[in-house]
């Protein structure tokens, strides 16, 4: 299979070979050899001697470069001109690991790269079902990673990315690439390592991959993880804070520093390039090609180029404290809702409610040192949340440490009034760290301010048809030919247009975030999931399913020619109208999937747009926000013909130029909708997220050569970072997100290298980009 963009479900060999030797004369295979012996033998135990897996066959490298040294190690380098290259370990038998128990995988590697490395680790099995695991080690690194295969350390309903160390090492430990998935270890096919959009090229040694008893390290590793302020109680970090008193003084010097530091002298009063040549002014951003290059102009004339964090809000940052209340009043959800559930700021509960509260889930409960009584002046800061999209706990309370701690830094003078002096700290760090705008999801507090631009959002939810792709990452699609679907588009812009009021501080507007439209390439389910489904519906049901019967109905002369096409036995349009599920899929088919599919696409970008240019003529479209696992093709065209500016998620080390090549041809300005760097080392957080750096120091290296391959780029005109604040220790409620992705820390401390990242590109931006 080719290899695809982002890598989730990488198609790649992969294989187990073993030292061991089997003393069962009547099994012949070694892959069988090794899995008996393993099942019966005592760990730990060698799973692959490179030297034999070389001599076997079993090694192969998917454009990447594989040698085996006198070591002996492999030795693999990962070209920065390839966007997924892997080696692959893959016996002619999958192993049977179902007998182990308690057990990690572990091997020693060696870091010959110039800087550091973000590799991945994934295991298969011959379903196609897969682990994968990350971890970035740095320059010159050598000794030994590991990660939990099996046993109650290895235990996924934890509600948290990643978990804390499983027992006290200096090995380094692998985390979950993001959401953890099953494997069937009876059946264990291939393990790959890769790396996905390097910006230079790595090299790595890899010795044996052996399995090991897991140490008893006692039940308490995942109580007491986080402190009163919300810091890991079992780290030791840089930035902790250890009295309210020491963050009051933290709070004040930086208040002080801001005044001083008040931005760049070259911006213009929209954060455009004053000092770049005046183009005509509108009155609103718009977009225009200077020079070849592609820019964003700001309402009064001048160069625009959008950069700075997403999701500066307070609503998603509560973790879940294992309560929940039996009065099932607090979860009632109202059909005229336009905020999804992780939107949805501090939700208070009654006192009637927490009558019937009980734990739900000692876990996570247990790993708080401290949480407030209802009674304590800090007891605002509880919330609720009526459901999850991930983890153990399916409705809870949660409780805001962030928050809580903007109330110890700043008092409270008036009901809530720390509230508004963050929003003025958040203003004037803004200006100060040379950003030009908000990303997405700014809480609509700002939307008001004259200070910095910013994107409105919305979700369009309601209670339409859906359709379900191969893999629904955030929920199912929505049926876009649906008349409800249309109503609640309706519904949901009427809101930010009321919001917005037509500011011209807003820049432009994204509406909804990485659908699962199906991948660029793999197999027709993969790329084509949510049209067979639509297919498999009945008309009467579906308005998808009638509405694209009546296309390949106009498209074809008689259900007869469909069949030939098709290699079908349809017995007439009425039958096919009620089910055209199909086992095997012709080229011809395949070609009707996709013009289908750039159809669905076109019906949700009129149905956006059109309703959006009703209600907000002069603002940007910004469009759909689509992740690397969820941009094919077809859809892409589809945006092309509505959107104002293409948007995608890219969490990757930078833009690769020969990656996005592409978007040349298109033609179209361009923004990064996400991007992030994260570390674990010298942070609070278990999990670095989505891109990891060896420290705070190395991320911030990543973030400028990551800013750096944008500004690059002509048809670029932004890039917003994820997010502006770290998520909780304990994971953010809504999946148990717990990574180190922000610029401030939970008690709202700036990681000193960022913010100095963030100041060497952005207080040389303009001239930089413009050539200046």
């Amino acid at each position: 299979m080719t290899l695809k963009p982002f890598a989730l479900a990488v198609a790649i060999s992969a294989a187990l070979g073993s030292a061991c030797t089997s003393h069962n004369a009547s099994t012949s295979n070694p892959a069988q050899q090794a899995s008996a012996q393993l099942a019966a033998q005592q760990l730990p135990a060698t799973l692959v001697d490179v030297t034999r897996a070389q001599q076997q066959g079993w090694l192969t490298a998917k454009q990447a470069e594989l040698k085996l040294t006198s070591d002996p190690v492999l030795n693999i380098r990962f070209p920065a001109s390839v966007h997924t290259p892997a080696f692959n370990i893959e016996p002619e038998t999958p192993w049977d690991l179902s007998n182990l128990d308690n057990y990690n995988l572990a091997f020693e590697v060696n870091n010959l790269s110039p800087v550091s490395t973000h590799f991945y680790v994934e295991l298969f099995d011959t379903s196609g079902s897969s682990q994968s695991r990350e971890l970035s080690i740095p320059k010159g690194y050598r000794g030994k990673v590991f990660f939990p295969l099996a046993g109650e350390k290895a235990a996924t309903d934890k509600g948290m990315w990643a978990n804390p160390m499983p027992w006290p090492s200096d090995e380094m430990k692998m985390v979950w690439r993001s959401w953890h998935q099953t494997l069937d270890m009876s059946q264990i096919s291939k393990i790959s390592v890769y790396t996905i959009g390097v910006l230079q090229d790595r090299t790595l040694e890899i010795g044996n991959i052996v399995l090991r008893p897991n140490p008893d390290a006692g039940a308490d590793w995942t109580t007491h993880l986080v402190d009163r302020f919300g810091q890991a109680a079992k780290k030791h970090s840089p930035l902790k804070v250890e009295s309210e008193a020491e963050l009051k003084a933290l709070a004040q010097r930086e208040l002080k520093q801001l005044a001083e530091q008040p931005g760049p002298a070259d911006r213009s009063r929209f954060g455009g390039y004053k000092d770049g040549p005046k183009l005509e002014a509108t009155g609103y951003f718009r977009t225009e090609k200077v020079d070849g290059k592609w820019w964003m102009v700001d309402p009064d004339g001048y160069l625009f180029f959008s950069h700075g964090p997403a999701n500066v809000r307070m609503s998603n940052l509560t973790t879940l404290t294992g309560v929940d209340f039996k009065d099932p009043s607090v979860r009632v959800v109202h059909a005229d809702e336009v905020t999804p559930e992780d939107s949805m700021g501090i939700i208070k509960v009654s006192d009637e409610v927490r009558e019937s509260r009980y734990v739900i889930n000692e876990t996570r409960h247990d790993m708080f040192e401290w949480l407030p009584g209802y009674d304590d002046p800090l007891a605002d800061h509880y919330s609720y949340r009526r459901s999850t999209h991930k983890g153990p706990v399916p409705h809870g309370e949660t409780y805001s440490f962030y928050r809580a701690n903007l109330e110890r830094r700043y008092g409270e003078t008036a009901p809530e009034s720390y509230v508004k002096k963050w929003e003025e700290v958040t203003l004037d760090r803004m200006n100060s760290w040379g950003f030009t705008s908000f990303g997405n999801w700014v809480d609509p507090a700002f939307y008001p301010n004259q200070q910095v631009p910013y994107f409105a959002n919305g979700w369009i939810i309601g209670d339409y048809q859906t359709l379900s792709g191969h893999t629904n990452h955030w929920g199912l699609m929505p049926d876009f030919f649906d008349p409800v679907f249309a109503e609640r588009a309706r519904a949901t812009i009427e809101v930010i247009a009321k919001d917005v009021q037509a500011s011209p501080w807003c820049v432009g507007i994204f509406i909804d975030n990485e659908k699962s439209w199906g991948e660029r390439e793999g197999s027709v389910a993969e790329r084509y999931g949510v049209i067979l489904d639509a297919l498999s519906k009945n008309a009467n049901q579906s308005p998808a399913k009638q509405a694209f019967t009546q296309r390949l109905q106009a498209q074809y002369s008689s259900i007869n020619a469909l069949n030939r096409a098709w290699n079908t036995d349809f017995s007439s349009w009425s039958e096919f109208a009620e089910n055209a599920s199909t086992e095997q899929h012709s080229e011809a088919q395949v070609a009707d999937l996709s013009t289908l599919l750039e159809a669905l696409g076109e019906q949700y970008f009129e149905v956006v747009h059109g309703t959006l240019k009703e209600y907000l003529p002069n603002h940007l479209y910004m469009g759909a926000r689509m992740a690397n696992w969820g941009m094919p093709d077809e859809i892409i065209k589809a945006s092309v013909k509505y959107t104002d500016v293409l948007s995608f998620n890219i969490y990757e080390e930078g833009m690769q130029t020969h990656q996005w090549a592409f978007l040349e041809d298109i033609d179209l300005p361009v923004v990064i909708g996400e991007f992030h760097i994260g570390a674990t080392t010298d942070s609070d957080n278990y999990h670095p997220g989505i891109v990891s750096a060896a420290s705070q120091k190395d991320r911030a290296r990543m973030y400028k050569a990551y800013m750096e391959s944008v500004l690059e780029k002509d048809y670029m005109v932004g890039a917003h970072w994820f997010q502006y604040v770290d998520e909780p220790v304990t994971g953010r409620a809504f999946d148990g997100e717990n990574a180190n992705i922000g610029f401030v820390t939970v008690t709202d401390i700036p990681y000193p290298e960022m913010i100095k990242a963030a100041k060497d590109i952005n207080y040389n931006l303009y001239p930089k980009r413009y050539g200046q």
